[in-house]
């Protein structure tokens, strides 16, 4: 524990909070694949239905840490909220992401009670009849277009698949990635 605390200096080493400090594991049970975190980021970390989109984005900066146990759990989370924005600019050694790949946290796919959750880009909740706006140019296969960013889809359907929705652009039902979408206001 010593070793994981100096490392840290005395602060969660995802978001920076120095306050209800504890260790955790997430491999072998070594200081290397230990994190140093507050109580905060250890809860919805145990508990991913509770992850709070606007707590992570403190990954922003902890994504770029030259400790591997903070780029593993780092990728992680940016998965499990469904970010593929920042995934896209993150690097990782093969072995890492090996071990990123090892575990995962399933906040995106379903609540406790077993019910598919559709999140947008920055972990936003979806719900049918919703409004979004893609975040990213997307090449509709099929339709010979392409959804250029900032177009938005009103009316969305969810799936079965908490990756995915359905809407209309151009007059075309496509299926879409929630991760390249974000919520309109």
């Amino acid at each position: 524990m010593n070793t994981v605390q100096q490392r840290s200096n005395n602060q969660c080493e995802l978001c920076g909070s120095t306050e209800s400090l504890d260790v955790l594991n997430i491999g072998d049970g070594s200081d290397e694949q230990s994190l140093y975190l507050c109580e905060t980021c250890r809860t919805q970390i145990s508990n991913p239905q509770t992850l709070d989109a606007n707590h992570w984005r403190c990954l922003n900066d902890s994504m770029w840490s030259e400790t591997p146990a903070v780029q593993v759990m780092s990728y992680r989370l940016l998965q499990a909220l469904g970010n593929q924005e920042l995934l896209d600019m993150m690097y990782l050694e093969d072995n890492l992401k090996t071990w990123a790949d090892s575990e995962k946290l399933n906040a995106s796919s379903s609540d406790e009670g077993g019910v598919i959750v559709h999140r947008d880009s920055n972990g936003t909740i979806l719900a049918e009849g919703d409004t979004v706006t893609l975040i990213k140019d997307l090449d509709v296969k099929g339709a010979g277009f392409t959804a250029k960013r900032g177009t938005i889809v009103k009316n969305i359907h969810l799936t079965d698949d908490a990756k995915f929705i359905e809407g209309k652009i151009n007059g075309t039902q496509i299926v879409l990635v929630t991760a390249y979408m974000k919520k309109a206001l």
